[in-house]
């Protein structure tokens, strides 16, 4: 596939970013300020179901444990921001320290030619741990540097500021301008990503190990590469994440958060990176429907939409959409054909 191919390729890429762009300066100008603080944070988990739907989609590898990196970008951030003072540098390591963290479990993980299933249980298991061991360290002991851990009650987020500018926080509207910049990015990024060579080499080794080791590739390597970029990109989120809510708990690395991503690239489409960020709008604010209300169970009602769309639209929402317009087409593009060729004749 050569540069134009690519372009070719990236043109849906950039349609929705474009949207997005619209979506971004319409926004503050239409929403109420509490529906733009309760978007920051539905940006924030739409980016961490980007991630996994790199990483599960493209790269066949299904990482339970997302919202490990997602968790841990998050409190890196938040740490990092308070030693340090500002925000800044604090974001550079986040992403650092949750892509090292997957290249270094990943390398054992990869390397050890540990199959698909273990690889998912492990990924959840890190989770879990995470989220046992920092519930455990309440009190004035367990710190890094001047940021205390804060255990099951969580830390304080210091606010994103200007570049090199530690005085001049931004407002909420500001972070809200920085999360969609974020997430159009990391969109753009992962669909230029899954175009190039790496990711189409990814996409086969996803197919078929076996043929593309035969063919020369390492697959070992390839999928240490997308999961430590997938990490990276979780950690972005984290950081957005923190920054929307004001603060970060333990809660973020718990059973359900974990599940809950799973269902997002399941409901919008593995395979696709537009359909799990508009799953993780659609599921967001039916959660937060749901949770004002007391009759109906909100896991309950998040494994039914599990249930049905395993079971009745198994390729997701935006596969299914696209093959429903794709069928409408051929039959119209068909009769075109046919018209023009009788005129010829």
């Amino acid at each position: 596939m050569n540069g134009n191919d690519t372009l070719r390729a990236m043109k849906p890429v950039f349609v929705f970013a474009l949207i997005g762009i619209v979506f971004m300066f319409a926004a503050p100008y239409a929403l109420q300020l509490f529906t733009i603080i309760n978007l920051t944070t539905a940006i924030a988990l739409s980016v961490l179901a980007l991630s996994l739907a790199l990483v599960w989609g493209y790269g066949g590898i299904l990482c339970f444990g997302q919202v490990a990196f997602f968790g841990l970008g998050a409190y890196a951030y938040t740490i990092a921001a308070i030693n340090f003072g500002g925000s800044t540098w604090a974001i550079l390591v986040a992403v650092l320290v949750a892509a090292a963290f997957a290249a270094l479990l990943g390398y054992f993980v990869f390397f050890g030619r540990v199959s698909d299933v273990y690889l998912g249980v492990i990924t959840l298991t890190v989770t879990l741990i995470f989220f046992s061991l920092i519930r455990r360290t309440s009190g004035p002991d367990y710190k890094i540097g001047n940021a205390l851990i804060g255990g099951f009650n969580g830390v304080t987020s210091p606010p994103l500021n200007l570049p090199w500018n530690t005085s001049s926080f931004l407002f909420p509207e500001h972070v809200f301008y920085v999360a969609m910049a974020a997430l159009i990015l990391s969109y753009v990024f992962c669909g230029w990503l899954v175009n190039t060579r790496f990711g189409r080499v990814c996409a086969a080794i996803r197919e078929n190990e076996l043929r593309s080791e035969l063919l020369g590739y390492d697959s070992r390597l390839y999928k240490l590469g997308i999961f430590t970029i997938a990490a990276g990109i979780a950690a972005i989120g984290g950081v957005l994440f923190c920054n929307g809510v004001g603060r970060i708990t333990p809660d973020v690395f718990n059973l359900y958060n974990a599940a809950l991503t799973i269902i997002w690239v399941i409901v919008g489409g593995r395979g696709t990176l537009i359909g799990p960020i508009a799953a993780t709008f659609g599921l967001f604010y039916l959660t937060s429907a749901l949770g004002g209300q007391s009759v109906l169970n909100n896991n309950l009602v998040l494994g039914i939409i599990l249930i049905f769309f395993v079971l009745l639209v198994p390729k997701g929402v935006a596969p299914t959409v696209t093959d429903w317009f794709t069928k409408r087409r051929k039959p119209a593009h068909n009769s075109r054909r046919r018209r023009r060729q009788g005129r010829s004749t």
